[in-house]
């Protein structure tokens, strides 16, 4: 009988390391195509644990040991494996959102100017949410213009983006599960599938292939996002989560020097950033390093001719469709195309036209290569 307890603790302490292993970011785990096991692992996570809780009692009780005292040293580790398992290292109990989200003026805003925000615009309203805040939180819940929406980040990909949170006509509840591929993942409270941030994809479970609807999102700085839009209201610090915010620019300003979150200064490399953008079905990568040096890169993205830009401010950042195939011009945050001059925003200033804004998203190289492999660069 005492195969048998061993049999047990050797399986659940192993079961409980692989439950985690395989979603958090651990050695070689994120680096694996491993979600269905994790998915396996984690579906069938309560019948594992009866199973082998059931050997190791089995052969707890039916073992004479000379030295009972003994078995405190593999039931102690146990206890400590899956404590840590199970309420530290679990996704959802290092990060938590916020019960309600404080929103605020121009006027009583207390976030810092300087400070990059993702930002969405509908049905004439306005919101600015910082990334500082949405790295800790990962995604909060929110509504604009009469819809709901979930506003997501994930500070080891650099990925910002905004999601509409129905699934089947329903407004569904997400919590943070864990990783894949570096790129957080999303559980929903209805069917239990796992959705990726960085796309919106439910990679396992029952809803696997659907996809949540993107909305149109831009990364700014607050300063230059009020500039736009100066009656935008701007997300405050959650209390709750104060103490488990970023201080400091270091992660914004790609001055970080942590293995998951820092930057790499040099083009094209796994940390490096880039602007990927998106035109229809088609994607296309572009160097930050080369941005920030011309301020302004057309390309070709497929059929469509595409314009990118980046403000004075050396952090907000645009990409536009360019309709009249012509050379444009930027100065002073004004773009000049076929004589006609427009905002940041692609708002016209000396006509009524409007430039349709591109899908633009500043990210880690690793990040927009994995989840976008046919991009371009």
């Amino acid at each position: 009988m005492k195969k048998t307890f061993y049999l047990g603790f050797i399986g659940l302490l192993l079961f409980e390391i692989a439950n985690v292993y395989f979603i958090m970011p651990m050695p070689g785990s994120q680096r694996m195509n491993s979600i269905d096991l994790a998915y396996f692992l984690y579906s069938w996570r309560w019948l594992f644990r009866t199973v082998f809780a059931f050997l190791l009692l089995v052969g707890l009780f039916k073992t004479k040991w000379k030295r009972r005292w003994t078995i405190l040293i593999p039931l102690i580790l146990l206890a400590i494996v899956i404590y840590m398992a199970n309420f530290r290292m679990a996704a959802d109990a290092m990060f938590k959102q916020p019960e309600t989200i404080v929103l605020s003026t121009a006027k009583t805003n207390m976030v810092d100017s300087n400070r990059l925000v993702i930002g969405v615009v509908n049905n004439g309203a306005a919101k600015a949410y910082p990334i500082r805040f949405l790295g800790y939180h990962h995604f909060v819940y929110d509504s604009i213009g009469g819809k709901d929406i979930l506003v997501t980040y994930c500070t080891v990909c650099r990925t910002g983006r905004v999601f509409d949170p129905m699934v089947n006509g329903k407004r569904e509840k997400f919590r943070l599960v864990g990783m894949d591929h570096f790129n957080a993942m999303l559980e929903d409270a209805t069917t239990k599938s796992w959705w990726r941030q960085s796309t919106g994809e439910a990679i396992a479970g029952k809803l696997k292939g659907t996809k949540l609807n993107e909305i149109f999102s831009t990364q700014t700085t607050l300063a230059k996002w009020l500039q736009l839009y100066p009656t935008s209201l701007i997300m405050q610090a959650d209390i709750k989560s104060a103490e488990k915010y970023d201080t400091t620019y270091k992660y914004e300003d790609g001055k970080s020097k942590s293995k998951l979150t820092g930057t790499d200064s040099l083009s094209w490399k796994d940390k490096s950033w880039v602007i990927g953008v998106k035109a229809d079905n088609n994607y296309k990568a572009f160097d930050w390093n080369e941005l920030k040096q011309k301020k302004i890169i057309q390309a070709k993205i497929g059929s469509n001719n595409a314009i990118v830009i980046l403000a004075m401010d050396g952090k907000s950042f645009f990409a536009f469709e360019n309709p009249f195939n012509a050379t444009a011009d930027f100065k002073n945050d004004t773009l000049q195309l076929a004589e006609k001059k427009y905002k940041l925003n692609g708002q016209g200033i000396d006509t009524s036209y409007n430039l349709k804004p591109l899908r633009a998203y500043q990210e880690f190289w690793h990040s927009w290569q994995t989840f976008q492999p046919n991009t371009l660069k």
